[in-house]
Order: C-alpha cells, then sequence, then structure tokens
C-alpha cells in the first residue's frame, strides 16, 4: 500500500489538531518525535502514529505493536513543527486528571501559574519527572500543555508525570494545603533563603512558581505557607523560570534524600 499524501482527508483531520480548540474539543493532541512516541505508546494513549517509510524501518523495534499508517515525507512534514521532522508523529489521547489523583502519590506537586512559555513549561515538566515529582498543575491562564512545543520540550516526560489543568491557581493552593501540602512559593523577595530551608522541604511539599515576565502576583504569594527566595551569589538579576523551578526541585529532592538517612 503506498504511502498517504498530504492531501489524504486522515492527514488533514489530524493536521488539525494543531489549533487548540481542535485539540480541546477532541481531546487529541500530536506528539512529535521518537522519544515522544516511545512515552506515548508506554502510556497507553496512543491512537494511531503516522510514519515515512524509513522511520518506519528505523523504528520497527518501538513500533512493533502500534496502530502505524505510512505516509510520505510531504504529508509527515506537515504534520510536525520541527525543522527537521524526525518521521513520527502520534496523536494522542489527552491524559490530565484531577487535583486529587496528584496528592495521592509521593513527591512534590509543581504548580505553574500564567507560565506562558512552552519552552519553560516543557523543561518543568521534564525536570518534575528527573525528580519523581508527583505531577504537574498548569493554573490561571498558562500555556496549553499539548501545544506541539510543550510537548517537544517535554522530550517524553508529559507522559511520565502526572498532569492537571486547573484555571484557579488560589483554589489549587487551597486544595493542596487541605490535603496536607505545605506550600511554598518561589519568590525573590521570599522571607525563607532556600539555603536554609531544609526542614520546610521535607513531607508533602508543593511548589509554586509564577509567570516568567512578572513573577507571582503578590495576592497569589500570600496564599502560600512560606515564599521561598532563591539566593542570588554573583551579579545576575535573576534566574530563568525554569532553571529556578529545577533549583528549587532538586532542593527538595536532596532534603527528602537527606531526611530518608
Amino acid at each position: 500500500m503506498l504511502p498517504l499524501t498530504v492531501g489524504n482527508s486522515r492527514v488533514k483531520e489530524a493536521r488539525k489538531l494543531s489549533r487548540r480548540s481542535v485539540r480541546t474539543e477532541r481531546r487529541l493532541f500530536l506528539a512529535d518525535g521518537p522519544k515522544a512516541v516511545e512515552g506515548a505508546l508506554e502510556a497507553g494513549r496512543v491512537v494511531e502514529v503516522f510514519a515515512t517509510p524509513d522511520a518506519a524501518r528505523a523504528y520497527a523495534g518501538l513500533l512493533t505493536d502500534a496502530p502505524v499508517t505510512l505516509v510520505d515525507d510531504r504529508a509527515l512534514a506537515s504534520l510536525s513543527d520541527s525543522v527537521t521532522p524526525a518521521g513520527l508523529v502520534a496523536v494522542c489521547r489527552f491524559l490530565d486528571v484531577d487535583l486529587g489523583a496528584l496528592t495521592g502519590g509521593s513527591g512534590p506537586v509543581v504548580v505553574c501559574a500564567d507560565v506562558r512559555d512552552p519552552g519553560n513549561a516543557g523543561t518543568i515538566i521534564r525536570t518534575a519527572d528527573a525528580v519523581a515529582a508527583a505531577g504537574v498543575v498548569l493554573a490561571g491562564n498558562s500555556v496549553d500543555a499539548y501545544n506541539e512545543k510543550t510537548v517537544r520540550a517535554t522530550v517524553g516526560s508529559l507522559f511520565h508525570v502526572g498532569l492537571t489543568i486547573d484555571g484557579d491557581t488560589a483554589s489549587v493552593v487551597a486544595r493542596l494545603q487541605g490535603a496536607g501540602y505545605r506550600v511554598l512559593a518561589a519568590d525573590g523577595a521570599g522571607e525563607v533563603d532556600l539555603f536554609d530551608a531544609d526542614e520546610l522541604l521535607t513531607g508533602k511539599v508543593a511548589w509554586l512558581f509564577g509567570n516568567e515576565a512578572w513573577g507571582l502576583p503578590a495576592d497569589l504569594a500570600a496564599l502560600a505557607d512560606h515564599r521561598v527566595a532563591i539566593p542570588i551569589l554573583g551579579r545576575a538579576e535573576s534566574l530563568n523560570l525554569a532553571t529556578a523551578a529545577a533549583v528549587c526541585l532538586y532542593a527538595s529532592a536532596a532534603a527528602a534524600t537527606r531526611m530518608g538517612r
């Protein structure tokens, strides 16, 4: 059977998932590249994998039990926003869950309030996966978790970490506190220095991070149990959001490790 072309109706329907409104309506999204496809297959979220003949041969081991549809290079490129597509794009089912599903897990919960950059959101999800966090909440007016750039930035970790999407950040904070979590706001003006925060970093902890440009609004920071500042030892004005999140999450992991010894 010949590979499907860019004008094929199935390819056209899949291409519509590049629009957020269509993703939301169908609760389907595109995962581009072998790492993302591997994660989606392991998580059981794949509906269909579009692959070029060359990619299907190169990743035959990965695609053994996958529902694969062969497409030509132009059709595959129309489904990918990568500059150099790897030849695999999967149509996947949404995987976000209610916040209650995260609070039953171990590890910290990460709350991103109004995080707009897909690269930052994806990197935070990837870091949360690396520290075995219970999950990530994209709260307020945060970027779409299923945006192609966000998915790609997670490098497959989107399928490994619990994900919640909630437009009401204050409600998320209150629910976490009600579930016994100590909510720590990452705030440059915080009253607690991260280097002195070990006692706060153990047990059930949720980190609250704000927007890339303006950080956490005062009203949200005030809802946290403590505001924690990352010390700046040199002359840098501040840290990139994803970098700050990584520092805080690894500080939590280190504190938990020390307490477990």
